[in-house]
């Protein structure tokens, strides 16, 4: 959904800064009172328009209160001009427009993630439901979004496209708990899908990007906040919890990306390796996916050192893993833990394996160089390299990966 640029020049600090903090919250407010998310935000965009001009004759005082006070009216005034949407929506025909109700407490206390379980709405499809959180809600850019859903770019656009058409025919209400905790496993899904793209940018001049991860994070704490009980959310925090504990040492000189193996462990954050273990715990006996995977994380963050992490526990972990999640990451990890126990003709055979099954991707060509150079193939492991240099987009992979393949010149 997108939020409007409010210029600093016509507008004060004040609605600026109600526009940027208060986006989510107001638009969350609107779909309840609407029902419907395409109104909401025309309505929304068309307030804050108004506003401008309002803000210039120094009557917006409470620019947060005036823009849904406002917007209200709006949406009222265009269902009443309009025949299909009295239709649609004859109980906001219905309305006073001096009518504004309190709004409730967002789930979680977060709004964003309201709006996220609203997207994930039961008569969508769930690829849809991810789309449509990722893109609308959280604004992850189209080709980002088919990125992480292994869908071409124009495919994508197409369904998305169609989605929203089909979002309009839907009825949008107040969520109960009954339905916030039907709703549990998509929005898991979307903040999953929401931290991959912040831990690992799949294009642009860095790998990480902090503004995405720190959003999924609090989501992720909303979510535990509304639902402690819930062993899977407990996993889910974990996992990004002790991912971003290893934030820190993950970059080197020039943005280059630092592998596991090569780690500064000094730099990682003890607290949140505390507090992610501490949720990884609680998760495990449920033996979900983001429970095993936070698991994964723990055994990493609890290793003294690279060689001496427990592979053989980590690849118990990644077996049941893609036994219940079977989906290319996870097979090309547990391939990287097979390597390390069992050697990595082992885990060339697994590599093996899942280009079989016809994924391709720039992490397979990479992994298959890493291990051929572990192995002592390092012609293979140089043209594996090159090949995942041709595919990756990322600037900063690509140059890690192109150190790698030149450092094999010549050996």
């Amino acid at each position: 959904m997108t939020r409007p640029t409010v210029p600093s020049d016509a507008a004060p600090d004040s609605l600026a800064e109600a526009v940027r903090s208060q986006w989510p919250h107001l638009l969350a407010s609107l779909v309840r009172f609407t029902g419907s998310p395409e109104l909401a935000e025309d309505c929304l965009q068309e307030a804050c328009a108004r506003a401008l001009d309002a803000r210039e004759r120094r009557l917006l005082l409470n620019p947060a209160a005036w823009l849904t006070t406002t917007a209200k009216r709006i949406a009222i005034d265009q269902v009443r001009r309009d025949a299909a949407l009295r239709i649609r929506l004859p109980v906001l025909a219905q309305r006073s427009e001096t009518e504004v109700e309190p709004a409730p407490d967002p789930p979680g206390g977060d709004d964003r993630l309201e709006l996220v379980l609203l997207a994930c709405h039961p008569d969508l499809s769930p690829p849809t439901r991810l789309a449509l959180a990722l893109r609308f809600v959280l604004r992850v850019p189209t080709s980002e979004v088919a990125d992480v859903l292994l869908v071409e770019h124009t495919a994508m656009s197409a369904r998305l496209t169609r989605a929203k058409r089909q979002v309009e025919g839907l009825q949008w209400a107040e969520l109960g708990q009954d339905e916030v905790r039907d709703r549990v496993d998509d929005a898991l899904a979307v903040v999953h899908a929401l931290y991959t793209l912040g831990h690992t940018a799949p294009d642009g001049r860095q790998v990480r990007r902090g503004e995405l991860t720190s959003l999924a994070v609090a989501l992720a704490r909303a979510l535990h906040r509304f639902v402690p009980e819930h062993r899977e959310v407990a996993g889910l925090l974990g996992l990004v919890l002790l991912s971003e504990a290893r934030a820190p040492g993950r970059a080197g000189d020039g943005l280059a990306p630092v592998p596991l193996a090569d780690a500064d462990r000094s730099t990682w954050d003890s607290a949140l390796v505390t507090e992610g273990l501490r949720y990884a715990t609680f998760a495990l006996p449920g033996g979900g996916r983001f429970a095993l995977q936070a698991g994964i994380e723990g055994l990493h963050a609890q290793a003294p050192s690279w060689e001496l992490t427990n592979w053989a526990a980590v690849r118990v972990l990644y077996d049941g893993l893609v036994a219940q999640w079977p989906s290319p990451a996870a097979q090309l990890a547990r391939a990287v833990a097979i390597a390390y126990q069992a050697g990595p003709l082992a885990g060339l055979a697994a590599v093996d394996e899942l280009e079989a099954d016809g994924v391709l991707r720039s992490d397979v060509s990479a992994v298959r160089g890493h291990l051929l150079r572990l192995a002592g193939q390092h012609a293979a492991a140089r043209a594996a390299y090159r090949a995942a240099v041709e595919a990756e987009r990322n600037e900063a992979l690509r140059a890690f990966l192109t150190e790698a393949s030149d450092g094999l010149a010549g050996v």
